[in-house]
C-alpha cells in the first residue's frame, strides 16, 4: 500500500475539515454512502491517503453512523491523547512517538478457534470493506471527542479466525518495543497493556477496528496501525497497536482493572450515575470547546443505549462497572 506515514505529510496537504464534510454529503447525493462498498487491496491506500496524492472521493465508502456530530479537529484528535506507551500527558503521544514503526505489523491470533497463527497487516485489511463512521469518545477522564474513524466491524474481522463455541471472550494485548516506545520504562501498569471484551460485545455492530482517521492512516499517537473502538465505553477499553488476539473461555484479565479494580472495572461502560471514585461521571468536558466552555451531560452508554443496553439485559450496572 503506497501511504506515506501521518508524519511525513506536511499540513498543506491536509484534508480542510470542510471539506471533508462536504465530500460526506457528496457521497450521499451520489448514492455511495453505503457500507457494503468493496475495496480491493489498493484502494486501501487511495482511502487512506492525503487529498493531495490520490483522488479524495474514490473508493470511500460512509455510513449513518455520527449524521449531525460535528467532529472534533485534527488537531484536536492528533495532539489530546492516552496512550501511557509513550507517557502520561496528554501532548506525550504525539511528542514522543515519532520512532515507532506500525510497518511491517503482524498480529498473533490464537486461544479458541479454527484458525490461528500470524497474520500480517495487509492479509487482515488489503481486501476488507472500509467504513467511515463517526464516534462520540468518551474518556473515563470525564472529557470527550467526536471522531471520523476508518476501518472494519470487529466482527468481520473476527469471524475470519472462527471461533469455536467455548469462546465467551476476546483479549487483545498492545505490542511492546521498549526501544521506540519510552513509556514503558516507567512501571505505571503491568505491561503488556490488555483488554477485553465478551464476545457479544466484540461481534455487536458498533465495535470496530480502526485503521484511519479522517480519511487517513492512523497516527502512531492514535494507535497505529489498527486500535478497538468500542463507543459505548470508557477509551481505555479501546486498546491501541494491537499485536495480539486471543479467544478464550473465561474473562481475561484487563490491564486497569488489575491497577486500581476500585477505579476500573471489565465492562467500563459510559454510565452518569455510577462514579469514579475520584470524580463525577454525570458530566463531560468536550475538547475543542474552548477553555470556559460549558460541560455537558454524559449520555449513558455515550449516547449508543438505544444499540446496546440489550448486551446488559439483568446485569447490575452498578456492581459490574
Amino acid at each position: 500500500m503506497l501511504i506515506r506515514k501521518p508524519a511525513d505529510i506536511p499540513s498543506s496537504e491536509i484534508t480542510p475539515e470542510a471539506v471533508w464534510h462536504d465530500r460526506r454529503r457528496w457521497l450521499k447525493r451520489a448514492g455511495l454512502a453505503t457500507a457494503g462498498l468493496a475495496l480491493p487491496g489498493a484502494a486501501v491506500g487511495q482511502m487512506l491517503a492525503p487529498s493531495g496524492q490520490t483522488p479524495p472521493l474514490e473508493g470511500i465508502a460512509t455510513t449513518p453512523w455520527g449524521d449531525g456530530l460535528q467532529a472534533n479537529s485534527w488537531q484536536d484528535i492528533t495532539t489530546y491523547n492516552n496512550f501511557y506507551e509513550f507517557g502520561t500527558g496528554k501532548a506525550d503521544p504525539a511528542e514522543r512517538s515519532g520512532d515507532f514503526e506500525p510497518r511491517p505489523w503482524t498480529v498473533r491470533v490464537d486461544g479458541r478457534c479454527g484458525k490461528p497463527g500470524d497474520y500480517h497487516f495487509e492479509d487482515l485489511f488489503g481486501a476488507q470493506q472500509l467504513e467511515e463512521r463517526i464516534y462520540r469518545l468518551r474518556c473515563v477522564e470525564a472529557w470527550s471527542m467526536v471522531v471520523p474513524w476508518v476501518g472494519v466491524p470487529l466482527s468481520r474481522l473476527l469471524e475470519r479466525f472462527e471461533p469455536d463455541a467455548d469462546a465467551r471472550f476476546v483479549r487483545f494485548k498492545t505490542v511492546m518495543r521498549r526501544e521506540q516506545m519510552p513509556g514503558l520504562r516507567r512501571p505505571i501498569l503491568d505491561w503488556p497493556y490488555q483488554e477485553g471484551l465478551t464476545m457479544a460485545e466484540a461481534m455487536h455492530p458498533l465495535t470496530l477496528m480502526a485503521i484511519g482517521v479522517y480519511g487517513r492512516e492512523l497516527p502512531n499517537q492514535n494507535g497505529a496501525p489498527m486500535r478497538l473502538v468500542v463507543p459505548w465505553k470508557y477509551g481505555f477499553k479501546s486498546i491501541k497497536s494491537i499485536n495480539a488476539i486471543e479467544f478464550t473461555s473465561r474473562q481475561p484479565k484487563t490491564s486497569w482493572s488489575q491497577s486500581a479494580p476500585r477505579e476500573y472495572g471489565f465492562y467500563a461502560n459510559v454510565n452518569p450515575e455510577v462514579d469514579h471514585p475520584r470524580w463525577s461521571q454525570a458530566s463531560e468536558r468536550p475538547i475543542g470547546a474552548g477553555l470556559f466552555a460549558s460541560r455537558q451531560p454524559t449520555l449513558m452508554f455515550n449516547g449508543y443505549a438505544e444499540q446496546v443496553a440489550d448486551l446488559y439485559s439483568g446485569l447490575d450496572l452498578r456492581r459490574n462497572y
